[in-house]
């Protein structure tokens, strides 16, 4: 009986894990243009425990920002695809920003935060956080090797899909994409 009980168990974990996957699947199948290069995980990896320095000079750890869906984008001011990307990040968090999902930005290694602020005024950016990871600990977990690099955070906290480069993080399919990321997250009730 015990054996029964237990296989039935397994069987039910792995039907609801299936799910899972079969849900980032089909949003993976929406990636077109840009986004053919956003890669899903087939399981949701841990993020960084490590601390950054937020804009205000307090500290902050991705932990923070759990209980919604994250964009997460590592960068930097000397980064010529980074400067190209980030109005259309900008744009994506006035258009989608919500209690359910936030654009996240966080400049990795040696970034001034006058700089870094001449760089968002300079471009026209002015509803994202000059947060800063001047150690680079939290991109050295996170396995960050080129800029810029995004990945995207369940509602959990955790990594389920990662880009390396720049992307139109305005386009439609990237905005539809991130749509049905929130949609699995937070399904009405």
């Amino acid at each position: 009986m015990k054996n029964f009980i237990a296989a039935l168990m397994y069987t039910a974990l792995m039907m609801g894990a299936n799910a899972a996957t079969a849900d980032m699947s089909e949003i993976a199948a929406m990636r077109s243009g840009d986004m053919g290069k956003l890669n899903f995980h087939s399981e949701a990896k841990q993020t960084s425990v490590n601390e950054y320095v937020k804009d205000d000079g307090t500290t902050g750890t991705l932990a923070d920002h759990t209980g919604k869906v994250v964009l997460l984008n590592f960068w930097a001011t000397w980064c010529a695809p980074c400067r190209k990307e980030m109005p259309m990040l900008s744009e994506l968090q006035s258009e989608l920003g919500s209690a359910q999902f936030e654009v996240l930005t966080l400049a990795t290694g040696r970034n001034a935060p006058p700089a870094m602020k001449k760089f968002f005024k300079d471009i026209g950016v002015d509803n994202l956080p000059l947060h800063r990871d001047p150690k680079q600990k939290v991109a050295r977990d996170m396995g960050v090797l080129g800029l810029p690099i995004t990945v995207i955070l369940n509602e959990k906290g955790d990594e389920i899909a990662r880009l390396r480069g720049d992307a139109d993080w305005s386009s439609d399919n990237a905005k539809d994409i991130l749509k049905a990321v929130i949609a699995k997250s937070f399904p009405p009730q």
